[in-house]
């Protein structure tokens, strides 16, 4: 741990003392040590829970746990394992189901600076003057603002997209042709920020991050930031196609560990955080490679690279990195670099040598990040963020009220865990002692100088006339069928404690209500009732958090989209996504059926509704299901192919000279019958007479014959 009084005295241990002055930033360096051991000291017991679960999760026995001399067995069963994966797997099914996260940009319902609705008008187009620059006194002269009163802003982003139209601001009247700009411009920000979420990169920290909330609690997302991505391009050249790759400006998130992560100790979530500190291992070529990015120092990088590796490890890293078996010391190899987000004193930011130019004199701490390594500021600056925000995204997998991380599946079964291994290593262990033979023997009646190894036909010799039996054999009472239903209690406790049914997670030899399709669909219902408060977590915490930071990026950076401008904002559907898809695609398809009633069918909005249907059953919507226009499209297409069959197959078709036969058919008055005949019988011999009566020969109701 790092002294902070030794970087502001230069004594022994700090800076050369021809390097101090007053300008060379000892103070920000002194601080931010400061803060990093106070908030070190306020996560020690954080770490604690966290290096215990791991070990659960790994099936490592910590070292408080001590075992008898006599005891064999050190099985250790995990359950907490299986439990953190089938989380885990719930979570990603739910944030990338369908390849799409679940995240929606909506307009406001009374949108600022954009039209809600805006249509195309019947009057004509007011036509600019003739002569645009005029000349003075000619009585067209423009009052000061008028410019911008004419100019649309009721389109917002769209100006360009529309223009030339002929567009009003309001709804449409008189079946004009309308359109929302409001809700177009969501759609599109909507579009972009879920391809930026589903980049590489993006995906993979996302998912580092929901392991680490299942597994210790707490997961965190930096960003995002600004990266450049390579858009490769060929064109075609003299000699052939020529690779002409362009650099293209992205936003990049990324995961932090828990355990690199140092908050406001006095903060209990990431808003009341004044600052938070992320520590950084980083090698050689890592370090090195900060000179490339904006604003770092690259003397400042050189000394440290030139001083060499400053690591220092952590009481916890031997167990975390399996390094506790190891009889020599392990060297890292490596520096140890610090990154500071929060709020500094102006006097102080001054010394850093950080430009307040642009901060206002009634300020008095500034946001600023700074990097430094060892002794060295690496990199000190403004908050670049308009607005400043702190880019830390911490999302509990069950939130603790009064504590800034939260708790995970591992420390809830925790006991559990401990009772399922212990019941396991008593049966074991009976089960050594119970499945063999233990020998009594009275040495008194036997031979001196035997062996006592026992083999099939082993004969041992006995004294002469000593009665009664020289070798007995003991088995010991089998108490594992006990051990084994205390391990199955503790396993549902276990179920019980996390709120993860093992039938969730592929349990075999269900009975009772899950021996049913419908009873199985009851349970597997029921137990996600306690992912639910999970999910909205995610909701509040990670993904519309997440959303309006790529929202507020998009704004500040974005600028070959203007179509994204609008009054949006930001709405997480985590919790309808969780919603079972059989369920979901039972009440879709119910909807459905009520939707082709045609009386209904112009109440619903038929695309979303097979959209949403085709999520369901996991078909990606934009291959299977047509917007309105294609659908208009496909309509004449199949319309025109059904005039073609009934054309290809009526009568006219086959003959067009010929008159359509008659009921009789093509082949006339069928063989047998008598054309000239009137009875209508035809030749036949059923009668065309009434019906007989009561008392009548052939009344079924007449009584039997005796």
């Amino acid at each position: 741990m790092v002294n902070p009084d030794i970087l502001e005295s230069g004594e022994e241990g700090g800076y050369d003392a021809e390097n101090i002055d007053e300008t060379s930033g000892h103070g920000l360096i002194g601080m931010i040590y400061e803060r990093r051991n106070e908030a070190e000291d306020g996560k020690e017991t954080e770490e604690v829970r966290w290096l215990l679960a791991y070990k659960n999760y790994r099936g490592i026995y910590d070292t408080t746990t001590q075992f008898r001399e006599k005891e064999r067995s050190k099985v250790f069963i995990k359950i907490t394992k299986v439990k953190v994966l089938a989380a885990y797997g719930q979570i990603l099914e739910i944030l990338f189901a369908n390849n799409r996260i679940p995240l929606e940009v909506a307009a406001t319902d009374d949108p600022y600076g954009i039209a809600k609705y805006a249509h195309l008008s019947k009057e004509p187009q007011e036509q600019p003057p003739l002569d645009p620059a005029g000349f003075e006194g000619d009585g067209r002269s423009l009052p000061p603002g008028a410019l911008e009163a004419t100019k649309p802003h009721f389109l917002g982003g769209l100006e360009e997209q529309y223009a030339g139209a002929n567009l009003k601001e309001g709804p449409a009247r008189g079946g004009e042709p309308q359109i929302s700009p409001s809700k177009l411009s969501a759609e599109h920000m909507q579009r972009i920020i879920r391809d930026q979420l589903l980049y590489n990169k993006s995906c993979m920290a996302i998912r580092q991050a929901s392991f680490e909330m299942c597994l210790l609690g707490s997961g965190i997302i930096k960003g995002p930031f600004n990266t450049f991505k390579t858009v490769h391009k060929w064109t075609k050249g003299e000699g052939g196609r020529l690779y002409e790759p362009e650099e293209k400006l992205v936003p990049e998130i990324s995961s932090v560990s828990c355990w690199d992560f140092y908050p406001d100790p006095a903060a209990r979530n990431i808003h009341e955080a004044e600052w938070v500190i992320q520590r950084h291992r980083m090698n050689r070529g890592e370090l090195r490679n900060l000179k490339n990015l904006p604003y770092f120092r690259g003397d400042a990088i050189t000394r440290c690279l030139e001083k060499g590796p400053n690591y220092e490890k952590r009481d916890y890293e031997d167990s975390l990195y399996n390094l506790e078996d190891n009889t020599q010391e392990q060297d890292f190899d490596r520096f140890d670099v610090h990154e500071y987000w929060g709020l500094v004193d102006k006097d102080t930011a001054t010394k850093a040598g950080i430009d307040l130019d642009e901060i206002e004199e009634y300020d008095d701490e500034v946001q600023i990040n700074a990097w430094i390594c060892g002794h060295e500021i690496l990199r000190a600056v403004i908050n670049p963020f308009t607005p400043a925000r702190i880019p830390y995204h911490v999302v509990p997998y069950e939130e603790n009220p009064y504590q800034f991380f939260g708790v995970g599946v591992a420390e809830n079964m925790e006991d559990a865990q401990l009772l399922m291994n212990g019941h396991v290593r008593m049966a074991v262990d009976n089960l050594a002692l119970a499945g063999n033979l233990v020998f009594d023997v009275d040495e008194t009646m036997l031979v001196a100088g035997q062996s006592y190894e026992v083999w099939p036909g082993k004969v041992f010799r006995r004294q002469s006339g000593q009665p009664g039996q020289a070798i007995h054999g003991i088995k010991f009472p089998n108490t594992a069928p006990e051990n084994l239903q205390m391990y199955d209690k503790a396993r549902q406790l276990a179920d019980e404690e996390t709120g993860i049914p093992s039938v969730m997670h592929g349990q075999t030899g269900v009975t009772g209500t899950g021996r049913t399709a419908s009873g199985l669909s009851m349970l597997m219902n029921a137990g996600s009732v306690n992912i639910k408060t999970v999910v909205k977590n995610l909701d509040e915490y990670l993904l519309k958090p997440l959303g309006e930071a790529f929202y507020q990026w998009n704004m500040q950076f974005n600028e070959d989209t203007p179509e994204i401008v609008g009054d949006l904002e930001i709405k997480a559907s985590g919790t309808a996504a969780l919603m079972q898809k059989e369920v979901r695609s039972q009440r879709l398809t119910t909807l459905l059926q009520v939707a082709s009633n045609p009386m209904l069918a112009p109440f619903f909005k038929m695309p979303n509704l097979l959209r949403e249907l085709a999520v369901t059953m996991d078909i990606e919507p934009e291959s299977m299901v047509n917007n309105m226009d294609d659908a208009a499209i496909f309509a004449e297409i199949l319309k025109g192919m059904q005039v073609q069959n009934e054309q290809g197959t009526s009568p006219q078709a086959a003959n067009p000279g010929q008159q359509p036969p008659g009921p009789g058919g093509a082949g006339g008055v069928p063989p047998g019958a008598n054309p000239e005949d009137s009875s209508g019988r035809g030749g036949g011999t059923i009668g065309v007479g009434s019906v007989p009566g009561a008392g009548e020969a052939g009344f079924t109701g007449n009584a039997p014959a005796a």
